[in-house]
């Protein structure tokens, strides 16, 4: 989809820009959109849920992350816009009559065929196990682990390579520069996420963002000592603190990973700094 410019030179709209949108289609079963409940606002008059609140009435789209239906072939009814993620979405048909929404790789069309399951081709928009992709392959929404559904590679652009393969781990290089093993009976789909170009956009004016349920951010030094750790102070003083940390006193800078997680095990290389 193309980045497309405003033509109005008002002080909002000068520099703002939006994303070409696919067209509205009603050929979605009703079961496929579910009204999605908000929750941002206060509890006994305190903010339970900062930064968020009054965005527009919006439905989440249920979209099939586990690919289960194997060696059923599905058809390319739609790509549509999805208000709850950056990428588009696509519109399934199988032959059985069933109808799921996927996340929409780059370079799928309407009408294409796809597949999922063993003996699927290495095509974009289908899925298969790791250890029956070829290494070298780009994939995205792939499994941390087998049947639990895609949680790896699912923003706008996003492509993961697979590196190697041996027994019984998967590597997988991730954009952030990452290398993670991954099990090779975990699921994964052939291709990069479209919209890449979702991340140039710019908002323009602090309303459109407020209808997207975004409030404003307040800095902590901007605050009082009661409110935040970093305020405080007489006029304009800085953190006043070795380190920055969050309302709760928790490291906001460096090393904020926990320690003890159980997947730590399957970094073979840290991200990039």
């Amino acid at each position: 989809m193309a980045l497309i410019q405003y033509k109005e030179k008002t002080r909002t709209r000068r520099f703002a820009s939006k994303i070409e949108k696919p067209k509205k289609t009603d050929k979605a079963p009703k079961g496929l959109k579910v009204l999605l409940t908000k929750h941002s606002g206060r509890s006994k008059g305190r903010i339970t849920v900062r930064h968020q609140g009054g965005r527009e009435k919006r439905y989440y789209r249920v979209i099939d992350f586990k690919r289960e239906k194997f060696g059923v072939e599905g058809t390319v009814m739609t790509l549509e816009y999805d208000p709850n993620r950056n990428v588009n979405i696509a519109l399934i048909k199988y032959v059985d009559g069933d109808y799921r929404y996927i996340l929409a790789p780059k370079l799928l069309k309407v009408g294409e065929k796809i597949e999922a399951g063993e003996k699927a081709e290495i095509k974009v928009g289908n899925a298969m196990r790791l250890k029956n992709i070829p290494v070298g392959t780009v994939v995205h929404n792939v499994e941390l682990m087998p049947g639990r559904g895609g949680q790896l590679g699912r923003s706008a652009g996003t492509g993961l390579t697979l590196q190697s393969k041996q027994a019984p781990n998967a590597s997988l290089k991730l954009p952030s520069g990452e290398i993670r093993m991954v099990p090779l009976e975990a699921l994964a789909t052939i291709g990069v996420l479209g919209n890449e170009e979702w991340k140039n956009v710019v908002f323009g004016k602090a309303g459109r963002k407020r209808h997207m349920g975004i409030r404003p951010t307040v800095r902590g030094v901007a605050q009082d000592p009661r409110s935040h750790a970093h305020g405080g102070g007489e006029a304009k003083s800085g953190v006043g603190r070795k380190k920055p940390m969050t309302k709760y006193g928790k490291p906001a800078v460096g090393k904020t990973r926990k320690k003890g997680i159980a997947s730590d095990k399957m970094i073979v290389k840290r991200r990039k700094k």
